[in-house]
């Protein structure tokens, strides 16, 4: 896969904001609490951290406007994201009816949707966010990278981190493990929101990193069974 932006998503303190796209990570005004410890990353998401415990967060982000690339006869994980991520970095640099060249974003994230892929097997979608300046008016993609924007409204997402390159069985392993925390949380039964997604993989060091690597694990969650509001 080729390099992205390396390093973790700032997970702020309750009530944080991360990832806005010009560096700066601010308090979202309804509370009076402490600026973070340092800012956050250009390029990703924007999002509030409303419930943090010691092995996984739960975030809210904002409306947001993915590209992404359907991998359905993949049956791999690890071969889905290779493969969906070479067709969107052919968008990146330049294959849009534009030829927009586009900023790479952080993370690389390989959702995996039950029962859609050949004989009822999982398949996956693999997602870049795009940058605030191509939101609200993506550049068309070329016919033949079969690619398209999805846009994900407000919502909450239990967020665990995890370390090492992102393969086949340890993604799995990942992701009980937060069902598992979620379980034993308030939000045990959040997680029957409505999801075409059962997990998703968000990966966003470069492939040439070797130490220190950051990935995360996502389940969509509803906010409003603990009393998140959206916005």
């Amino acid at each position: 896969m080729a390099a992205g932006a390396e390093g973790a998503g700032v997970a702020g303190e309750g009530g944080k904001e991360s990832g806005d796209d010009d560096g700066e990570a601010e308090s979202d005004g309804a509370t009076a609490a402490p600026p973070p410890r340092r800012a956050a990353p250009a390029g990703r998401p924007r999002y509030t951290t409303v419930h943090a415990e010691s092995d996984f967060e739960v975030r809210l982000y904002r409306d947001t406007v993915w590209m992404s690339a359907p991998t359905p006869d993949i049956p791999s994980f690890h071969a889905a994201t290779k493969l969906g991520f070479h067709r969107l970095f052919q968008y990146l640099m330049g294959a849009n009816l534009n030829s927009s060249r586009i900023r790479m974003t952080t993370p690389v994230l390989t959702s995996v949707v039950p029962g859609a892929g050949p004989l009822h097997s999982s398949a996956y979608f693999v997602r870049l966010y795009l940058p605030v300046k191509f939101q609200a008016s993506p550049p068309v993609p070329l016919p033949e990278l079969n690619l398209h924007p999805d846009r994900w409204p407000s919502h909450c997402i239990a967020v665990r981190s995890f370390s090492g390159y992102a393969r086949d069985k340890n993604v799995v392993e990942e992701a009980e493990k937060l069902a598992m925390s979620l379980s034993r949380s308030p939000w045990a039964n959040s997680t029957k929101y409505p999801s075409k997604n059962a997990y998703s993989i968000a990966q966003y060091s470069s492939p040439f990193r070797f130490i220190g690597r950051v990935n995360e694990v996502w389940f969509d969650v509803d906010c409003k069974s603990t009393g998140v509001e959206t916005y």
